[in-house]
């Protein structure tokens, strides 16, 4: 199952400059240490805050061109469109962005390689440990859970490329938890989409000329979610290529479908 051409090329497709540039000082610093590791995350609190109020949560997962230890670059695609006035002000809730490492992913993989290097299998394997910002991650979103101030619900969560790939795990790991979710650009265990197929309501989107992720990926997964019954929606943009997620952040009914849904 050839998912991914080069997953690393995703790197150069974004940096932090960009963020950087951008206000995005209503997302709080915050971090998340367990065992000597820690999660680096931005939160962005519902407009007109009540701490006695209970928020839906919409957890976002960066690509690959987004990781590091600044806990800045992971806002350059999406932490803009949680900020509009017509998002935060009709669909009021906690947003969580956080930062993955270097090296590393949100979601097991394994490559096979020829014998030039090139990647001509990708696998994401569920039997293992998840990796160690999932694995932090998993934690941090109990613990906002267990503070009473989150509608538990009503947890969403999507991303985009290596974050696609990170939804579609933890969806498949944790279909308890969420509500909904909407994965750009990503790819995963297609076999086992049964075990959220009709619990965890699913939008999935790419662009039809990636070159990154091929189309392929999302495209299988349209067709196992479909076969089994399960409801999900799949929206490909012909002519575009791994930047998908800039029609995504435009879709005019993604935040409506997606608070539609609850547990």
């Amino acid at each position: 199952m050839r998912y991914l051409k080069i997953l690393l090329l995703a790197c150069l497709l974004s940096t932090g400059m960009v963020a950087a540039a951008q206000d995005f000082s209503q997302y709080t610093y915050q971090t998340f240490s367990r065992k000597g590791d820690t999660l680096r995350y931005r939160l962005l609190l519902p407009a007109n805050y009540k701490p006695r109020k209970k928020y839906p949560l919409i957890v976002f997962l960066h690509g690959a061109g987004e990781r590091g230890s600044d806990n800045n670059a992971q806002l350059l695609h999406g932490g803009e469109m949680f900020l509009r006035d017509s998002i935060r002000q009709n669909y009021p809730a906690f947003v969580l962005f956080p930062q993955c490492p270097v090296n590393q992913t949100w979601a097991p993989m394994r490559f096979d390689r020829d014998s030039t290097g090139k990647v001509i299998r990708a696998d994401f394997p569920l039997d293992g440990d998840a990796t160690p910002p999932t694995a932090l991650l998993n934690p941090l979103l109990d613990s906002l859970l267990a503070s009473g101030k989150v509608d538990t619900k009503r947890v969403y969560i999507g991303g985009l490329s290596l974050g696609g790939m990170g939804t579609f795990y933890m969806i498949t790991t944790r279909p308890g938890l969420f509500a909904a979710a909407f994965p750009i650009c990503g790819a995963g265990n297609v076999a086992e989409a049964g075990r959220f197929a009709k619990k965890v309501p699913v939008w999935i989107f790419h662009g039809g000329e990636d070159k990154v992720v091929p189309v392929e990926a999302s495209r299988a997964y349209h067709a196992q979610l479909k076969s089994l019954g399960a409801e999900e929606k799949y929206t490909e943009y012909p002519g575009v290529g791994h930047n998908s997620w800039d029609n995504v952040f435009v879709e005019p009914e993604l935040m409506n479908w997606l608070f539609q849904h609850k547990k």
